[in-house]
């Protein structure tokens, strides 16, 4: 395992602090605050550690206030419902007492039934794609400093992106992203790990979506934009260090929000993961 993937790795394996609480460390990756994806996935992982033999298949949470990423995030576990099958679990994260998040997460245990999916869009193959990082190096002396070191470092998940966007020249696309995703070296065999990383990377390039139509961008002048809240659905089983399609649209944008749509698909075009996202993209004039 690489040195950046084991790093994401113990960040999210979360400390026991007694009665179903967690403590995690948080990581700073260059934003104003806690990125949105890390405590996603530290809270999924806090709540898995209370279910036995069932896996996530379902994880609806809304962001409260932004995380100070020079903090550890507590994290409360209330177990809600144990059936004999399925298993609900809320979680709450607090940092200096005051809540963050919060969620919920259904688990269920394996069992055979119907099966369809949708049809796996077209896309290049990730091999003949530049990574963000490769993107980052081609722009860095147009970047500040502290986001040049971020956008050029390694990273525990690779992101490739079709068709990319120039931050500093954006200009007005149909409201659609691609990206390919991958963990940066092999992973262990934990399937509570592997969702945990989606996770934690879907909330990257997601809430862009309902900002090409606009021509803008997080780095626009004036733009303020963040989470409000993210769904995700697990179809299958999947491995983050295989290759994953991220299909995203955004279907609307109102009322300083937009609302944004994904779909992860192995390279061989099975559905394995469905996201939803509500965002904040107010735009200061003057």
């Amino acid at each position: 395992m690489l040195e950046v993937t084991r790093k994401l790795v113990e960040l999210l394996d979360l400390s026991p602090i007694g009665d179903d609480h967690f403590q995690g460390e948080s990581e700073d990756l260059g934003f104003p605050h806690v990125f949105g994806g890390q405590v996603l996935g530290q809270a999924l992982m806090a709540a898995s550690r209370t279910v036995e033999d069932r896996l996530c298949h379902s994880l609806h949470a809304y962001f409260l206030r932004p995380g100070n990423h020079s903090m550890p995030i507590d994290y409360e576990v209330q177990r809600v419902r144990d059936g004999g099958t399925f298993s609900v679990r809320r979680v709450i994260a607090r940092q200096d007492g005051k809540e963050i998040l919060t969620g919920s997460m259904s688990f269920q245990v394996t069992e055979p039934g119907l099966d369809h999916q949708l049809e796996m869009p077209e896309a290049p193959e990730p091999e003949s794609l530049r990574s963000e990082q490769d993107w980052g190096k081609m722009i860095a002396e147009k970047l500040p400093e502290k986001l040049r070191d971020v956008m050029t470092k390694d990273r525990p998940i690779e992101i490739r992106p079709v068709n990319p966007m120039n931050p500093f020249k954006p200009e007005k696309r149909p409201p659609h992203r691609q990206n390919w995703f991958r963990a940066a070296g092999p992973l262990p065999d934990d399937p509570v790990l592997h969702r945990c990383l989606l996770t934690y990377a879907s909330d990257f390039t997601f809430l862009g979506t309902s900002l090409n139509p606009h021509g803008r961008t997080f780095m626009s002048k004036g733009m303020q934009v963040a989470s409000l809240d993210h769904a995700i659905w697990f179809h299958r089983d999947f491995r983050m260090d295989d290759w994953l399609l991220y299909d995203k649209d955004s279907p609307s944008a109102s009322g300083a929000r937009g609302f944004n749509r994904g779909n992860f698909f192995t390279r061989d075009g099975v559905l394995v993961a469905s996201t939803t996202q509500e965002a904040l993209i107010r735009e200061r004039l003057g």
